[in-house]
């Protein structure tokens, strides 16, 4: 039976005996058809022609196309379906798709903000006791790298302003001790001049109208708010904010441990992965740093 004929027989068994959707079907439709361009392309005419290899080499050539690993594994799968129908229904010796996945897909890195969309971000006018409450907000999390969680701990005494330090709890209790740059220190400096205007109940470095510590949910808020003022046509999130300051901070430095530590990464590698350098600078470091590269 020749690769047509197989699928054709496949896709009948799953509708009128296995009795599955019709949106199932036609996915499975779909994705076979795909396999079967591969199938005529690489000259393999029947199922019992395919090896490991050809499966593999069907995986890699559609990540090569820029399909998503999702999509690649839903393929492999409707793959998978044809051949151990084969092997049931045919006595197809085996399954040679079976224990191939997709490839795995690279880890999402969270959009950034390049410097001018943080300017814009940091310049408000307003005086009232909230929009400097925001105002240090932000320029904490740029200033600092924080995370949201760790924003919203803060407590009075956790700040030296006069030393131009911080201390943070993070994640598994660890403490770190973090600089501060100057227009941080200036807008946390606003923000403490005002702060008893919300009539504060405790030590909690940011309030709400309350009086009581800022939660996280509304910290968003308001940094969804102050993006939508200031006309930046993206959502705005405190972690984006992290991201764009370990961002600035490596493609400025290269130092990668450094910017581990005002990360509070346990490990280099999560550095790694949750940073990125864009490849005029790392071009420049080659070309400052690398012996060959000197030469003309």
């Amino acid at each position: 039976m020749n690769m047509s004929a197989s699928i054709t027989e496949f896709l009948g068994y799953i509708t009128s005996v296995r009795r599955l959707s019709t949106h199932t079907v036609s996915n499975y439709q779909r994705d076979l058809a795909q396999f079967q361009l591969f199938c005529d392309s690489t000259k393999v005419t029947k199922l019992a022609d395919l090896d490991s290899h050809h499966i593999r080499q069907y995986s890699s050539k559609a990540r090569a196309r820029g399909l998503a690993s999702t999509s690649i594994q839903r393929q492999l799968s409707a793959i998978r379906s044809l051949l151990d129908f084969a092997v049931n229904h045919h006595g197809l010796a085996a399954n040679v798709a079976k224990g191939i996945s997709a490839p795995k897909a690279g880890k999402r890195l969270p959009k950034t903000l390049d410097t001018d969309q943080v300017n814009s971000l940091m310049t408000s006018t307003d005086t009232n006791w909230i929009d400097l409450r925001d105002n240090a907000i932000l320029e904490l999390f740029y200033s600092a790298g924080l995370r949201l969680a760790e924003l919203c701990q803060l407590n009075q005494g956790d700040l030296d302003l006069r030393n131009a330090q911080l201390v943070v709890t993070g994640k598994g209790n660890k403490q770190r001790q973090l600089p501060l740059g100057k227009p941080a220190i200036a807008a946390i400096r606003q923000w403490q001049d005002v702060r008893t205007e919300a009539k504060p109940e405790d030590d909690a470095l940011f309030i709400a109208k309350t009086g009581k510590r800022l939660r996280p949910r509304s910290v968003q808020q308001r940094l969804a708010l102050r993006a939508k003022q200031s006309g930046l046509n993206q959502h705005l999130h405190p972690h984006m904010l992290r991201h764009s300051f370990a961002s600035h901070m490596l493609e400025s430095s290269g130092d990668l441990r450094a910017v581990q530590e005002l990360l509070g990464h346990a490990d280099l590698s999560t550095t790694q992965v949750y940073t990125h350098l864009d490849f005029q600078h790392l071009a420049k470091v080659y070309d400052d740093a690398h012996p060959r590269a000197k030469k003309k």
